[in-house]
Order: structure tokens, then C-alpha cells, then sequence
């Protein structure tokens, strides 16, 4: 079986690359983290007017969603430009409020799909962080089963990427509703976020190799370019690989949520609450990390679309690169991937996995993938990687952060194996 993207999918994908191409995302970057939060907000409503937070959000509220294939699509996209701002939990507040429900659904969802309301998010389990709290219009926190809006950003804390800025919500605050239904919808939000921030990683990654080849082909030694060298060859050869073979992973987990939601399942794809998002704390990061014409659950893709920097279509049973196996088949599973399961998996390395352990299975190989490929981007750079100067520091920034938010991979690859 391969699975691919729909032209309608194809093209929303073209459609954001041409947006945050000429958006000059470096320079946004740098104001973000200088707390200049202006030019990241433009963009934010740009991308709210080509429909990327309505992706998550029902269409009772105004959005088109909950489309997790689609909401894939844009995050690799948003991922490949490190667009700042709480993205993943923008994603996740409206699947967090709509399974809520009451006055703050009403109040909040149509807001986040038009792209006017930008919101954090703090749920139980993933840590005590809610990403750019000081830019959002709202921070929604879970303790148990009730849902408050903080009353404010609250401390700011350490992070690795200046342009991700870190805050402990403080006690209080408005509550905004309880019971059942909040846990479930938690543990629904923190699944998508988590999901969401595998998909930003692995935009991350490709972004990374994509510079890191075009330089290597740039930059002579002995009079030829160091991209001839065969062990240079051979360690973007391995980058290729590790994001390739998370792909599917993202895909097949896209696919599952899509199946969840349509059987009426969305929300128990956790068996814990805040068992979605995991317990990443890596060194100096918490956790916080229109023209779709597509109907819920259309035409998934596996991975035969973009696969970046100049890499071939990857379906499930198709080669990945020079004597890989089939991702789907189980044949070789990759860096992190593992078999999870009973290894009868029939999709894009999925088989009979639940949306959750999907999820974090995708999480443990992407973030992964995504970090692998900054430390060889740093590597072959060289000295000039380490230079503010260079605007690939952002992404090389980025990398481990998004790699531990929402779940570390060690705590992701738990879950896959406790399910």
C-alpha cells in the first residue's frame, strides 16, 4: 500500500512554502527573541488567513477540522521555516477547548482558527512550561479535571532557543470549565501537540540538510568540494535515512488520529493523563515545544510528496535511498523506531498501534531525525556554524528542543511499548 498526498494537499503545501519563503522568517526569528513580537504576529495572521490553525479546530467554531493530515502537511512546513510561537500548542488549545466545550469554546475557537488568537497551553505530565507565554492572548492550564485560564505569563525560565521563551503559569486564574470531559480532551490536546511538534521537527531536519548539502557543495578542500569526500557522503547519507524513515511514522500517525476521530475514539488514545505529552526536560528546555478543499480523512499521505532537499518519493513499500528496506514492512526499522506491537503492521509502520502510541512513536523518530541532522549540519558546517551571524543557528537551535517537547524519546518509546 502507498499512501500519498491529495493535489489539493499538494498544493496547500506549495502554497505555504511560497508564503514563508518571501515572510523572511530569519528576521522574525531574531525579533521574536528579542521581544519583539510584531513581525511574528503579521505572520502568525497570514497563516491563519491560509487556514493552518483552523486545521484543529471543528467547524461549528469556524475552523475545517480536525484534520490531522492536513495539520501534518502545514507543520513540516512551519517546522522548515522555524516559524516561532506556540504553534503545537495553539494546535492543541483548540482540540483542548472544543472537547471542553462551554462558554471558552464559543469565546476562544473562532479566534484560533482565524489566526487572531494566539494561545499557550499547560497540561499535566509534559512539565511545568507554557512556550511564549508573554506573546499569547490567553495560557490555558490542566490541573485534574479542571480547565483555568492563568492570569498571566507568569516566570520566565532558560531555554536552549532564545526565540523559544519558556514561563512557569502561576496558581489561580480563571477557571473555565471541569469534570470527565476535561481529562479526556486533555489527553486528546496533548496528543496532537505532541504530534504537531514531530511534524515541526522533522521540517526542522530538512531544512537542516537541505543547507547543509547546498554548503558542502560550496565549500573546496584540496580542490574539490567537501561534499565528494566520501565520509561526508556518507554522514548526510545517514541524516537522509533517520528522516525518511520518521515520515511515515508522522504520516501513519496522522492516519491513525484521523481513524480515532472518526470512530468516535478521539481523547482515549492515552491510558494516563498527560501520558500523551511525556516528561521531556531537556537540558535548559521543558516542554512547552482556505484552499485545503479537503473533507476529514482525505487521502492521507504515507510520505510520496515533498521529502525535501532533493529527495525522492518515500511510500511504504518503496526504497528510501541506496539499499534501504520498505519503512512499512517492518524489513528495517530505522534509528528509534523500533517494532512496536505484535509487528503485523500493516500501514506506514503503524499496524494496529492506537493513535496514541502512534503519536509518540512519530515523536521518538522525528525528534530524533531532526536532532541527528543539527549535529551533522553543525559538524560539516564547521567553525561558521556556531556564529550568531549565521541564520541556520536558528534552526541548529531548534533541533533538541523540539526533539524533547512533548515527550522525550525515551518517554515516547515507553508509551509505545506500554500500549
Amino acid at each position: 500500500m502507498r499512501f500519498v498526498l491529495t493535489d489539493e494537499q499538494r498544493e496547500f503545501a506549495r502554497s505555504l512554502d511560497a508564503l514563508l519563503r518571501a515572510a523572511d522568517t530569519p528576521g522574525v526569528l531574531r525579533a521574536w527573541a528579542a521581544g519583539d513580537h510584531g513581525p511574528g504576529r503579521a505572520l502568525w495572521r497570514r497563516l491563519g488567513d491560509a487556514g493552518v490553525f483552523a486545521l484543529a479546530v471543528p467547524e461549528a467554531y469556524g475552523g475545517v477540522g480536525p484534520l490531522p493530515v492536513e495539520t501534518a502537511v502545514a507543520c513540516v512546513e512551519l517546522g522548515r521555516y522555524a516559524v516561532p510561537g506556540p504553534v503545537a500548542e495553539t494546535l492543541a488549545a483548540g482540540v483542548l477547548l472544543a472537547g471542553a466545550g462551554g462558554p471558552a469554546a464559543k469565546e476562544w475557537l473562532p479566534g484560533i482558527a482565524s489566526g487572531a488568537a494566539m494561545v499557550s497551553l499547560r497540561l499535566p505530565g509534559p512539565g511545568p512550561y507554557a512556550l511564549d507565554a508573554d506573546a499569547a492572548d490567553a495560557v490555558f492550564t490542566v490541573d485534574g479535571d479542571g480547565l483555568r485560564r492563568a492570569p498571566g505569563p507568569g516566570e520566565l525560565s532558560v531555554s536552549a532557543d532564545p526565540a523559544r521563551r519558556l514561563f512557569r503559569p502561576g496558581p489561580g486564574g480563571e477557571p473555565v470549565a471541569g469534570g470527565r470531559a476535561v481529562e479526556a480532551a486533555s489527553r486528546a490536546a496533548g496528543d496532537w501537540a505532541s504530534f504537531a511538534t514531530a511534524a515541526l521537527a522533522l521540517g526542522c531536519g530538512e531544512e537542516l540538510l537541505r543547507a547543509t548539502v547546498a554548503y558542502v557543495k560550496q565549500r573546496r578542500q584540496f580542490g574539490v568540494p567537501v561534499g565528494s569526500f566520501q565520509a561526508v557522503k556518507h554522514r548526510l547519507a545517514d541524516t537522509l535515512l533517520g528522516l525518511e524513515f520518521a515520515r511515515p511514522l508522522l504520516y501513519g500517525a496522522a492516519v491513525e488520529l484521523t481513524e480515532e476521530l472518526s470512530g468516535g475514539r478521539a481523547g482515549t488514545g492515552s491510558p494516563e493523563p498527560g501520558a500523551g505529552a511525556g516528561s521531556g526536560t531537556g537540558p535548559a528546555e521543558g516542554p512547552p515545544g482556505s484552499g485545503l478543499g479537503t473533507g476529514r480523512g482525505a487521502g492521507p499521505l504515507g510520505a510520496g510528496s515533498r521529502t525535501g532537499s532533493g529527495m525522492g518519493s518515500l511510500g511504504s513499500g518503496s526504497r528510501t535511498g541506496p539499499g534501504m528496506g520498505s519503512p512499512g514492512s517492518g524489513s528495517r526499522t530505522g534509528p528509534g523506531m523500533g517494532s512496536p506491537g505484535s509487528g503485523s503492521r500493516t500501514g506506514p509502520g503503524m499496524g494496529s498501534l492506537g493513535a496514541g502510541a502512534a503519536v509518540a512513536a512519530a515523536k521518538a523518530a522525528a525528534g530524533e531525525a531532526g536532532y541527528a541532522a543539527a549535529r551533522t549540519a553543525l559538524q560539516l558546517h564547521g567553525a561558521i556554524g556556531y556564529t550568531e551571524e549565521l541564520d541556520l543557528a536558528w534552526w541548529l537551535r531548534r533541533a533538541r528542543p523540539l526533539r524533547d517537547a512533548w515527550g522525550t524519546p525515551s518517554a515516547c518509546r515507553a508509551r509505545v511499548l506500554a500500549e
